[in-house]
């Protein structure tokens, strides 16, 4: 969402911005190293990128091949202050809603702390001299500077381009800090060979995947009550128009938002005057709703809607990934 009305304020951002990156850049600014390799998926822009998808994606890919995986997050919304590791069966309220569902689907351990440099030391002590892990994923990690990283995987796309930085748009950086990344990850749609041709002649050398994102869209028998809190709702109501699903009512809340039993009976009155025959929502969702999911009565059950990030020619991309991690030497934390 564009905020044209506040682009007097935008100049003062950047300002902020690039000290902050100068700080960094200059060794101003103190950058802390874990012991075992860091791998960073993050974005430009404000969510919706698909960076969990992807991170879920690697996790797996890494798993499979043999490597000790685990994911590192900020944890946005949890209540708690101090590191942990996520409890799949815990809730968004102590781990935040992006951590509990990557350990839900990943299988993977995932620690959360702010400050992610004590998530990866929480990590390190909890896994044995044995059996250590191979590489911590950093799930958003692309803005934290902090924590140094041994790839940058970036995902960007045609909307970056043709965006604006906040607080009158919606990227966190300006375009040209996309040259940190080593790889950068692009939407596999009609416009992926220009933006490829895009990036080379820009300069970018480094590897450049195309990614699909797949909706996994239940069946249901009549017209839906489709609702989300996240940062780029549309995306979510076209991909289940585009699956076929017919949506009777639409709802959406802010990004992360906290869902409360008011606004869950709001929802089911709404639905029933639309003549909604079941409610659908994202994964995400699902998970900050907890034991609010009970709530919803059988004849109008809540379904879910999964997001899975494919990359293509993955077996070629995963094995570069696992080549380039080979070739990182193990240091002790400074």
């Amino acid at each position: 969402m564009r905020r044209p009305w506040l682009a007097p304020l935008t100049p003062l951002y950047a300002a902020g911005l690039a000290l902050r990156n100068l700080r960094f850049e200059n060794g101003w600014a103190p950058v802390r190293r874990l012991r075992f390799p860091v791998v960073s998926i993050g974005n430009l822009s404000t969510g919706g990128a698909g960076k969990t998808p992807l991170t879920i994606a690697l996790a797996k890919a890494l798993t499979v091949r043999g490597l000790r995986v685990d994911v590192l997050s900020r944890g946005y919304g949890r209540t708690g202050q101090r590191p942990a590791r996520v409890d799949p069966d815990g809730s968004a309220e102590e781990f935040g809603d992006e951590p509990l569902l990557i350990a839900h689907q990943a299988d993977v351990p995932v620690y959360v702390a702010r400050r992610r440099f004590k998530a990866g030391l929480l990590a390190e002590a909890e896994a044995s001299n044995v059996n250590p892990p191979a590489v911590h994923l950093l799930d958003d990690g692309f803005q934290h500077r902090q924590l140094h990283r041994d790839i940058d995987i970036l995902l960007l796309d045609g909307r970056d381009g043709r965006d604006s930085l906040l607080p009158s748009g919606n990227l966190r950086e300006p375009l040209k800090a996309a040259r940190r990344a080593t790889v950068i990850a692009i939407p596999a749609n009609d416009d992926a060979p220009t933006l490829e041709a895009a990036l080379r002649a820009w300069g970018f050398a480094g590897p450049v995947w195309r990614v699909h994102r797949r909706m996994d869209i239940p069946g249901v028998d009549g017209p839906v009550a489709a609702f989300c809190g996240i940062a780029r709702p549309e995306q979510f109501f076209v991909g289940l128009e585009a699956a076929g699903l017919r949506i009777a009512t639409r709802f959406a809340f802010p990004d992360h938002h906290c869902y409360s039993p008011v606004e869950l009976e709001r929802l089911k009155d709404l639905a029933s005057e639309a003549g909604a025959t079941a409610f659908i929502t994202t994964e995400k969702d699902r998970v900050r709703l907890g034991k609010l999911s009970s709530a919803f009565p059988e004849s109008v059950p809540l379904k879910t809607a999964g997001l899975r990030i494919e990359i293509e020619h993955e077996d070629e991309a995963i094995e570069w990934l696992v080549d380039r991690l080979s070739s990182v030497q193990q240091h002790p934390p400074l």
